[in-house]
């Protein structure tokens, strides 16, 4: 079974790959993620000018890249100039060594391919890229690894149907919550994980009664953004099933505990 989907399973999922120690939705932080031992990769998904799908968070290329102005104006050929290493640094502005080292903005069929066999918990970060993204998740066979997620309901409305499976968007997230307060869980939801916050406007979002409702729901829940060992065992003793983290090696050392 995905780890994703297992209520039995405690996986380490690297957030946009192991992003606290190389630039975040590359294929050099997917890399490191997988040599240390992450169970899945975590990654944000739009589309180019041309309709292309590729692995970007910001609709701008302001804050990851040596470029300005939205991704939509750019084409997929266009993207391939675009240095999206050059404004990481692990250390507080002192050290820039991903910068002009031919790190790109991949797209979303290069990522399924360089690692054909890693579960992916893809979020869709626009409504107008499910189609495009159903099509290349089909296209590349990889329907069954891949987890779809979006804070947007309506991004998700193309993979609520067999072979996929979709995580709760935010609405269906604060549904749940809002149930196990009331004492009113329902019976069934029409997703198969959550993806959730430590906490959010101040609140913690995955506390026992939510953990325990949607396990009895048939529905693991995983947490972002987790990056330290603490936090970590903390969660898991909740019945919390994967963490979502930046730092891939430091959680697994926890989990060993």
């Amino acid at each position: 079974m995905n780890p994703l989907l297992d209520l039995s399973s405690r996986p380490v999922i690297a957030h946009r790959g192991a992003s606290g120690s190389a630039p975040e939705n590359t294929i050099a932080a997917f890399e490191l993620a997988v040599r240390q031992g992450a169970d899945a990769i975590e990654l944000d998904v739009r589309l180019t000018a041309d309709g292309v799908p590729v692995v970007l968070h910001d609709a701008t290329l302001d804050r990851t890249t040596d470029r300005r102005g939205l991704l939509s104006s750019l084409s997929v050929t266009e993207l391939h100039e675009v240095d999206a290493g050059a404004r990481f640094t692990p250390d507080g502005g002192r050290t820039f060594r991903f910068h002009a080292a031919g790190v790109r903005i991949p797209t979303l069929a290069e990522v399924l391919r360089a690692f054909p066999e890693m579960p992916l918990l893809v979020e869709v970060k626009e409504p107008a890229a499910q189609e495009d993204v159903r099509r290349v998740l089909i296209d590349e066979g990889a329907t069954e690894r891949c987890v779809l997620a979006s804070e947007h309901h309506d991004a998700l409305r193309v993979f609520r149907e067999p072979p996929f499976a979709v995580a709760a968007s935010s609405a269906e997230i604060g549904a749940l919550y809002w149930s196990v307060l009331l004492r009113r869980v329902p019976s069934s939801v029409p997703y198969r994980t959550l993806s959730v916050p430590v906490r959010h406007r101040g609140l913690p979002v995955p506390t026992r009664g939510f953990v325990a409702a949607a396990r009895r729901l048939g529905c693991p829940v995983h947490v972002w953004t987790v990056n330290d060992a603490a936090t970590a065992m903390m969660l898991w003793g909740r019945g919390v099933a994967g963490m979502v983290t930046n730092f891939p090696e430091a959680v697994l050392e926890a989990r060993k505990d």
